[in-house]
């Protein structure tokens, strides 16, 4: 949290309000989830917008830790003077459309990209932005996510997102100033949403998404003033009182306004579409606009945020399949989520939720391709898919454990640098009464290894040290391509060079992929070995497998091969050795 006031928007500026909104987000989370009943009434808002913010907030930090660890070189800024308001605002708006989930999460990411269009703008090391600019941004933020929204409906999160731009606009003054009146504005909107929309005046509550923005606002209006608005992190403008202007359950809906079905206990029951479909989207603009008319013909609450070639589509439909044939249409979909509105893996409420026997033990595993994401699939693990670049945060496996619907959990992080995310996760999910154990599986590699020893019918602590075993004694190499010049433990490697490592650490540098393959398999089976798996990435050789195959058979002896195609995984081949 910010110590002192401050009157400008800069880089740490942009660090504090992420934490502090992911703070108020942790804290209001489960009011918010417990008060969402439009679009359809899940009871996963406030989870939704923790995740984005969460995933927004990572994607900041990485950048200050690359700063941090010298890397500023060739961003913009010299090595060790820190990011730039660009750098974090972009890495900000990235975050949050990777990560991005459900209606709230995707508007979210929107408002998001709108004001680190304005803030971006000037890419000067040291530069900031004054409280004119911080107007500019929420407007340019409210009018953009108004634009993705297929048929924006008054009364919800753009309703909020419009006055804060408006109150905003109307502020004189620093950041500070700026930020209170968008707060204020925010705050007013919001407890007029019962008014402009018949379900929340039915439900007695206020929009779940607007609520959540407050809360991102009110971080904002702390990152400048060093604290929060006392009302901002629970209890206030989450549920209406049974009598007053605004309204009870019980009020009329308004002349014209079509009423929603109830369930038994008098709560607005779910209608429309039955699949919530999710997916990112690597595409160009006019095929997306394509897409947007294909969706919106589909069902409804479509909401299509991004550009630059990336894209977050979010659809209601009772047709997931065709839902996600458009996106094969428009370009490269992926990090594809289906769920059902009935299904035990959304959040719902208690009259909502069906009895769904939860399992006794279950296998959750971080993966880099959805090559290998089908392997573990069909091997009965539950998936959280990475993408180069892109890793998961705690938040994620923490849905990921939750959606497995077990009581006991294998945790399978599959890469070094995800030891303390994972860890996280366990914890979290320990609390929810889930037990669970992570294996610090260091690569894809090890994680077959130890999926392939797994039985769910064993004692749980035989269990996880029989796949813990199984993945120690796994030895893990890699070939892929590097992306800089740098310092490795075989000497210095420059951009576009191919690196064999061995176990994590760099061993062999050269410019051939097949030879750098033998090499590496060669390292790794000189002490020995019964099984070698190579998984192959999109961008391997053809011929890379036929001759790493061939030459096991040739020079090692009752060693067995096994090949899979790992898709999109950023490495160009992952090797393991039993």
């Amino acid at each position: 949290m910010a110590q002192v006031p401050q009157t400008f928007f800069d880089a740490p500026a942009v660090r504090t309000w992420c934490g502090l909104a992911l703070e108020a987000l942790g804290r209001s989370r489960e009011e918010i989830d417990a008060i969402n009943v439009y679009p359809v009434a899940d009871g996963d808002t406030g989870t939704n917008l923790f995740l984005t913010v969460e995933s927004a907030a990572a994607a900041v930090e990485a950048v200050f830790a690359g700063h941090e660890a010298g890397v500023g070189a060739g961003t913009g800024t010299e090595s060790g003077t820190g990011p730039t308001l660009a750098d974090t605002v972009r890495a900000m708006a990235h975050g949050a459309l990777i990560g991005a989930r459900g209606n709230s999460g995707t508007i979210l990411a929107q408002l998001l990209r709108g004001m680190a269009q304005v803030l971006a703008a000037d890419e000067t090391p040291g530069a900031s932005a004054d409280g004119p600019q911080l107007r500019l941004a929420l407007r340019q933020a409210a009018d953009a996510a108004r634009e993705a929204v297929a048929h924006p409906v008054e009364g919800t999160v753009l309703t909020v997102a419009a006055a804060a731009a408006d109150a905003a606009g109307d502020a004189e003054g620093d950041c500070g100033a700026v930020a209170r009146a968008a707060y204020e504005g925010a705050r007013a909107a919001l407890d007029q949403t019962p008014d402009q929309l018949a379900v929340l005046r039915r439900a007695g509550v206020v929009d779940a998404g607007g609520r959540g923005l407050l809360a991102v606002l009110a971080a904002l209006l702390g990152a400048f003033t060093g604290e929060l608005p006392k009302d901002a992190l629970g209890g206030a403008h989450t549920r209406l009182g049974p009598a007053g202007s605004q309204g009870a359950g019980e009020t009329a809906p308004t002349a014209g306004e079509p009423q929603q079905p109830r369930g038994e206990d008098g709560a607005p029951a779910p209608v429309g579409p039955a699949f919530e479909v999710i997916y990112l989207l690597e595409a160009e603009d006019e095929a997306v606009e394509r897409l947007r008319t294909r969706l919106d013909s589909l069902g409804d609450s479509l909401v299509v945020v991004g550009g630059d070639g990336l894209w977050n589509v979010h659809v209601h439909v009772d047709d997931a399949g065709a839902a996600v044939e458009a996106g094969v249409e428009a370009g490269r979909p992926y990090r594809i989520r289906i769920t059902h509105f009935a299904d035990g893996d959304v959040h719902t409420t208690h009259a909502e939720r069906p009895l769904r026997e939860r399992a006794q033990r279950a296998v959750v595993a971080v993966v880099p391709g959805e090559g290998l994401a089908g392997l573990y699939t069909e091997a009965g693990a539950t998936t959280v898919l990475a993408r180069p670049g892109e890793p998961p945060a705690s938040g994620e496996l923490v849905e990921a454990v939750r959606r497995a619907h077990a009581r006991e959990v294998v945790l399978l992080p599959n890469d070094e640098e995800l030891r303390h995310t994972a860890a996280a996760a366990a914890e979290q999910a320990r609390a929810e009464g889930i037990r669970v154990a992570l294996i610090p599986t260091r690569s894809a590699v090890q994680g077959i290894a130890a999926l392939a020893v797994h039985e769910p019918e064993r004692r749980f602590d035989e269990d996880v040290v029989s796949m813990t075993s199984a993945a120690g004694a796994t030895r893990y190499g890699e070939v892929t391509v590097a992306e800089r010049e740098s310092w490795t433990t075989a000497g210095i490697c420059q951009a576009g060079d191919v690196l064999g490592l061995v176990d994590g650490d760099v061993a062999v540098i050269g410019d051939d992929v097949r030879a750098i393959a033998a090499d590496v398999l060669d390292r790794m089976l000189a002490a020995g070995g019964e099984m070698v798996t190579l998984v192959l990435g999109d961008d391997a050789p053809e011929n890379v497998a036929d001759h790493l195959e061939a030459r096991v058979r040739e020079r090692y002896l009752a060693v067995d091969t096994v090949v899979y195609h790992g898709g999109r995984q950023g490495a160009l081949l992952l090797i393991g050795v039993e």
